[in-house]
């Protein structure tokens, strides 16, 4: 308020003083525009800015993805019986992806209404945070799925809570650090010429991000192929038994060729494209290339709730009993593997 009476002071000033005094006062806005610029505030601000569309869809996409996984850790909290390992599993997920949506509505406001640098740094840590989670818990949900078949006889009896939480800790521990680096200090603010595509994340952070994501995908695709033949040495096994090899063996194969495309081609048609535009890209590239492979990655948060937690029959379950009581409350409830989730 101070600064606007001033301007105004002035201004009267200028009107009664002639053409110099402009000269002056237009040169002393200036300066403290420059001033608003370098503290981070922006140009305009006070005023109305129309939101780029770009922003608006992620925004949009944000909602979406706080809705649906929020309904997701609802569910499981309201059901005593969706409280096993093997669902903490999924809300972990939830969690990652419930953080990832906020996070993007959270950016959609500190750009256009509350322009601050220290702002930018905390949302863009936070974003980096809660996708590197979600990446991290897709990934130990794998490795889960993978025990629980490769020691199908003696997994559940060394399965415990303490092991989960170990594997969570340590996804979420990686994640967290992860989200701190440009808060601690490893941006692009203080040296423009090294900023990546997505400011004030430098390239040399967003090459360590995009390495870690390839990691887990390659490490992803292993398992998941590694489950599939798994699967379909156990149907060779049992058809033996019962004379039915090639019907039984067939089917099972698809049936694992249909999960694997289905997981592994969501995930890396989501980030495969980002991931790769991250490592070529340059921060001179048209702004367009950005947004049009990160908005697929949304996606794949979006997705996920349906791949890990919808299809479950036991959450479809709790789900209804939620929403509209359409079961009793004796319905009962079978614990299923994590190769089933």
């Amino acid at each position: 308020m101070g600064e606007a009476v001033n301007e105004t002071v002035d201004v009267s000033g200028w009107l009664s003083l002639g053409n110099n005094s402009s000269l002056e006062l237009q040169s002393r806005l200036l300066e403290q525009e420059r001033e608003r610029q370098g503290q981070g505030q922006g140009p305009g601000q006070g005023q109305w800015q129309a939101a780029d569309p770009w922003h608006v869809m992620l925004c949009i996409s944000g909602s979406v993805i706080a809705c649906e996984n929020a309904l997701v850790l609802t569910i499981i909290a309201h059901s005593p019986a969706l409280r096993t390992p093997m669902f903490q599993l999924i809300g972990s997920l939830a969690t990652a992806d419930l953080l990832a949506g906020l996070g993007l509505v959270f950016n959609f406001f500190f750009r256009y209404l509350a322009r601050w640098q220290t702002a930018d740094l905390i949302t863009v840590g936070f974003l980096v945070g809660s996708f590197s989670a979600s990446v991290n818990s897709l990934l130990v949900i794998t490795i889960d799925r993978y025990l629980s078949l490769y020691n199908a006889l003696t997994y559940y009896s060394e399965r415990t809570v303490v092991y989960i939480h170990t594997m969570l800790a340590v996804a979420w521990g990686i994640s967290i650090c992860l989200g701190l680096l440009p808060i601690l200090g490893w941006n692009c603010l203080s040296d423009q010429s090294t900023c990546s595509i997505i400011r004030p994340l430098t390239k040399a952070n967003l090459t360590v991000l995009s390495i870690s994501f390839l990691v887990n995908f390659g490490l992803m695709l292993h398992l998941y192929v590694r489950i599939c033949k798994i699967v379909c040495r156990h149907a060779h096994q049992i058809a033996l038994q019962q004379h039915f090899f090639a019907t039984s063996c067939a089917m099972s194969t698809k049936k694992s060729v249909s999960t694997l495309a289905i997981v592994v081609g969501t995930f890396g048609t989501s980030w495969l494209p980002f991931t790769i535009y991250c490592l070529v890209g340059d921060q001179d590239y048209p702004a367009v290339y950005t947004y049009a492979t990160l908005l697929p990655v949304t996606y794949n948060s979006m997705i996920n709730p349906i791949i890990y937690a919808f299809k479950n029959q036991e959450i479809q379950k709790a789900t209804w009993l939620l929403l509209c009581g359409c079961f009793q409350s004796n319905t009962s409830f079978h614990s299923r593997s994590p190769s089933e989730v």
